[in-house]
């Protein structure tokens, strides 16, 4: 099978060495967040089988996950009714598309507008007691948390926008990110990128945390939130029904660019987040076979969604103009006066002004590949 080749790094992913010195053991991964009963079941999904120099991690972790439990307890003691009884009067705006599209520059845009708010990075690592712990933890854990994300250099901070997902994963709602966690092993959870073929136990058990994490947010922020998930994409049904009102944005990008980068962001995060030393032998099946699925489910759903709460536009399209493409999102979603919250995006785009994305390269047999494999994305968007 062709591998992926990126500039900066034209090996193969699977020789890709250990890298512990990029990823000490003090930097937050995302199972710091679950309370030890998830815990422990994730380490039984994969049946313990870690990497020698991962077992300190995972022990560490287990550690972490007896003091998330007593926390969530101590939350649900105290803010349990309020939660359950929070009242979601402005639905969420979901943006959605797939991962390296272009999503999180999207989220930034769009969260500047004061009168919306979103799930933090501290929000999502610790979704089970951020109510308690929200106000003096982000303080006290900043020098752990890297400058920029290994993927894309983008910069990170514990106040910054996050993607709802990792919170899933920290309430241990099936998610396939648990994937991560032992990247040798078959993938679970893949049935929740189309929402076909989940079992009723774990799509109820999705259901609830995931209303749960919205009532929580709501609860303490009082505004409509703009979340941004990947996985989100082909589950645009599903939210729509447990978010009755809740409007969509999709950003699609061009293929070329987005599996060379996908296949990156799995590597890094496999790295940093697996218990296992990834090998990736399947990394390139494994991100066309997901693409596939995910926007079989998108295409399936996209015709539930009323078209005034559904917008799309092209990554391209947004680098090269992003007040207009934001302003347009705000103009077919009916989202406000966009000029209210124009001079904050302008603000961002101006800080944005030096970042250089990384550059990749496909070989042309993979190339050939992808045009055959996802021809209905390249027609759909205009990419052929």
């Amino acid at each position: 099978m062709s591998t992926a080749v990126s500039s900066e790094k034209p090996q193969a992913p699977q020789k890709k060495k250990l890298n512990l010195n990029a990823y000490p053991w003090y930097s937050p991964r995302f199972w710091h967040g679950m309370c030890f009963g998830d815990w422990w079941q994730t380490m039984r999904r994969g049946h313990f089988r870690f990497h020698p120099l991962r077992v300190f991690m995972a022990f560490l972790i287990t550690i972490f996950s007896v003091g998330n439990s007593f926390c969530a307890w101590l939350q649900r003691l105290i803010y349990g009714r309020k939660i359950a009884a929070t009242e979601i009067k402005e639905p969420p705006v979901f943006i959605i598309g797939h991962w390296r599209s272009g999503t999180t520059y999207l989220h930034e845009l769009m969260v500047c507008d004061t009168r919306m708010s979103y799930p933090t990075y501290y929000e999502c690592y610790e979704p089970n007691h951020l109510l308690i712990t929200g106000w003096f933890a982000p303080t006290l854990l900043w020098p752990l948390l890297p400058g920029k994300r290994p993927m894309d250099n983008m910069a990170t901070g514990w106040n910054k926008p996050q993607e709802d997902e990792f919170a899933l994963v920290a309430m241990g709602s099936p998610t396939p990110y648990f994937r991560m966690a032992y990247p040798n092993e078959p993938p679970p959870f893949n049935e929740f990128l189309d929402m076909e073929g989940c079992s009723p136990e774990d799509l109820n058990r999705w259901r609830a945390d995931m209303k749960r994490f919205v009532q929580m947010l709501t609860f303490k922020k009082q505004k409509r939130l703009v979340m941004k998930s990947p996985p989100h994409t082909g589950r645009i049904e599903e939210l729509a029904k447990l978010f009755p009102g809740a409007k969509f944005i999709h950003i699609a990008r061009h293929p070329d660019t987005i599996f060379p980068s996908t296949c990156r962001l799995w590597v890094s995060l496999d790295e940093a987040q697996g218990l296992q030393h990834p090998h990736h032998k399947d990394l390139n099946e494994y991100v066309l076979a997901t693409f596939e699925r995910m926007y079989r489910g998108f295409n399936k759903q996209r015709p539930t969604i009323p078209d005034d709460q559904f917008c799309e536009l092209k990554y391209e399209d947004l680098v090269r103009d992003p007040i207009g493409q934001v302003r347009m999102i705000y103009e077919k979603l009916n989202l406000g006066d966009f000029e209210v919250a124009c001079p904050a995006i302008e603000a961002h785009v101006g800080t944005q002004k030096d970042y250089k994305p990384n550059k990749h390269e496909l070989d042309p047999e993979l190339r050939d590949q992808l045009r055959r494999r996802w021809a209905d994305y390249f027609q759909r968007y205009g990419y052929e």
